[in-house]
């Protein structure tokens, strides 16, 4: 069992920066490949970005390319999402999930991860 527990959302004027955190429970947090996703009302939930156990590879969509860039600290059970040059359409409820895998492959669907965070707000103001 992993629990996942965001922070770090808040509100910010277009072009600002943002660092999300992610806590993670647990002592194999480096068997769990880790994602960012993003839902703003009525929308459906969106990939964002996603990150390997080890740290070593990760996935970004094509609307945060170049703009966003997710890490981890396994020593600290640790998952961020650096936001930076942010616009309105940036705008949801950020949440954190993990995959437990041996491996590291490119899983955009909500279905491929077994645990999720509760959420954190982010708004972004033109």
């Amino acid at each position: 069992q992993v629990q996942l527990v965001e922070s770090g959302g808040g509100l910010v004027q277009a072009g600002g920066s943002l660092r999300l955190s992610c806590a993670a429970s647990g002592r194999t947090f480096s068997n769990y490949a880790m994602a960012w996703f993003r839902q703003a009302p009525g929308k459906e939930r969106e990939f964002v970005a996603s990150i390997s156990g080890s740290g070593g590879n990760t996935y970004l969509s094509d609307s945060v390319k170049g703009r966003f860039t997710i890490s981890r600290d396994n020593a600290k059970n640790m998952v961020y999402l650096q936001m930076q040059s942010l616009n309105p359409e940036d705008t949801a409820v950020y949440y954190c999930a993990a995959k437990f895998t041996s491996y590291f492959g490119n899983w955009p669907a909500p279905g491929h991860y077994n645990y999720w965070g509760q959420g954190t707000q982010v708004t972004v103001s033109s």
